[in-house]
């Protein structure tokens, strides 16, 4: 029984020894080479280096045609993400869209198992980036995608939140022109005081998407640290944005409906129906 003992550690410690030094080698690759469509930017000053997460290929192209290559990088996620609320660990580093999301963020995970095999143990100096920004469409497609990407920050690197490294990016909903003038609205309700402030014909387009927009808009909106509109996320009462998590994307499906019913009439003036 001692022998078995001590084959059984052996082998242990023979593997968390390959492990490490296969974190610590692949360390020194360059991650675009590891991460499909990855668009990293120059500089190594991680006090100025942004990751944009976008969704698609479409929304990829026009933000990397709109952003500062210098400090703005771009992480593309396909589709929509695994509910992290709902999937067990071992179906969650399963999922290719996020293992690759979270090496590209570099600083591990806080979580461990034998599911965590390819990723380190979180350390928030590891984090290549000072602003991981959530950019998704302005429709309802794009909110449950933003929900689900920050629900899986929140169960897998919820520090990043509490220091303040995760953003969302406002995109515009409808571009405004008025003779030569040009204004954005994010909502409805911005739309309404706009043009009611305009005397004569105004011409209104509603976005698309992020791969609709032109690459000037999209830096003056969503881009440019001078223009744009950032969102910092912040769990101020921790307890209760989990509570909230948990009824929106839980198992708990009459609390949802319960909850829909009561307080979805706050809501109407964001309802997507075109």
């Amino acid at each position: 029984a001692e022998q078995v003992l001590i084959n059984k550690r052996s082998r242990e410690s023979a593997e968390k020894q390959r492990l490490n030094i296969k974190k610590k080698l692949s360390g020194n690759i360059d991650i675009s080479n590891r991460v499909q469509k990855f668009v990293d930017c120059r500089t190594r000053d991680v006090s100025r280096r942004e990751i944009y997460i976008v969704e698609g290929d479409s929304a990829l192209g026009s933000v990397k045609l709109s952003r500062d290559a210098e400090f703005q990088g771009i992480m593309p996620v396909r589709g929509k993400i695994l509910n992290c609320l709902k999937a067990d660990y071992a179906r969650i580093f399963k999922s290719e869209i996020i293992t690759d999301l979270l090496k590209v963020l570099g600083c591990g995970v806080e979580v461990q198992g034998k599911a965590v095999k390819e990723l380190n143990a979180f350390d928030l100096n590891n984090l290549r980036w000072s602003k991981v920004v959530i950019c998704t469409d302005a429709d309802v497609d794009g909110f449950q995608i933003r929900t689900l990407l920050l629900t899986m920050l929140y169960r897998l690197v919820p520090t990043l939140i509490y220091e303040k490294k995760v953003y969302i990016a406002e995109s515009p909903l409808y571009e405004i022109r008025h003779g030569k003038d040009k204004y954005f609205a994010y909502t409805d309700s911005e739309k309404a005081k706009i043009t009611a402030k305009l005397k004569g014909k105004v011409k209104i387009k509603r976005s698309k998407g992020l791969g609709e927009n032109a690459a000037d808009m999209m830096w003056e909106t969503t881009m440019n640290p001078e223009t744009r509109r950032l969102i910092l996320v912040t769990p101020d009462e921790a307890e209760r944005t989990q509570a909230i998590f948990e009824l929106l994307l839980g198992e708990n499906l009459s609390g949802r409906k319960e909850h829909i019913a009561e307080e979805g009439h706050k809501y109407l003036d964001m309802i997507d129906l075109s």
